[in-house]
C-alpha cells in the first residue's frame, strides 16, 4: 500500500458507506462535518432520527475488524461533535443515535476500492459523556 492508500481507503470508504446507507433507507444529511478538531463522517435521517455515522474501512481484517476501532475516545469525540451539530442545526431535539459502519474494501486500479463487506451497527454505543 503506497503512503497515499491509506487516505483513499477512508475517503472510498465513506462514499461506500453513504451509498450503502441510501439503498438502506437513509437520507444523508451532511458528510464529514467538523467541529474543532472532531468530525463525524455522515449525519444522516433514519425515519425522524438522526444517526451520527463512523466509517472505519480496512483492507483486511488481520488487526480485527474495522468497527473495533471506535474506541471509547473516538466515541467521545463523536459525541461532541453531535451536540455541536445538533446546537447549530434546525432539527430541534430530535431522537438520535450512534452508528458505525465497517467496511473491508480491496484497491483496484485508479484509486478506487471495492467493498468485499459493509457492516452497520446500528445505536453502536451511546454518548460516554452521559453515562
Amino acid at each position: 500500500m503506497n503512503s497515499n492508500q491509506p487516505w483513499l481507503l477512508g475517503r472510498e470508504g465513506e462514499r461506500i458507506a453513504a451509498g450503502f446507507l441510501e439503498k438502506k433507507g437513509y437520507r444523508i444529511v451532511q458528510r464529514n462535518f467538523r467541529f474543532h478538531r472532531n468530525e463525524i463522517d455522515i449525519i444522516a435521517m433514519d425515519g425522524e432520527t438522526v444517526c451520527f455515522i463512523e466509517v472505519k474501512t480496512r483492507s483486511s481484517a488481520t488487526k480485527g475488524e474495522p468497527a473495533e476501532a471506535v474506541t471509547p475516545g473516538k466515541q467521545r469525540e463523536i459525541a461532541r461533535a453531535a451536540e455541536a451539530w445538533l446546537a447549530f442545526s434546525s432539527e430541534g431535539e430530535p431522537d438520535c443515535r450512534f452508528d458505525v459502519v465497517g467496511i473491508i474494501a480491496e484497491p483496484l486500479s485508479g484509486g478506487r476500492f471495492r467493498a468485499r463487506s459493509v457492516e452497520l451497527f446500528a445505536d453502536a454505543f451511546h454518548d460516554p459523556g452521559r453515562g
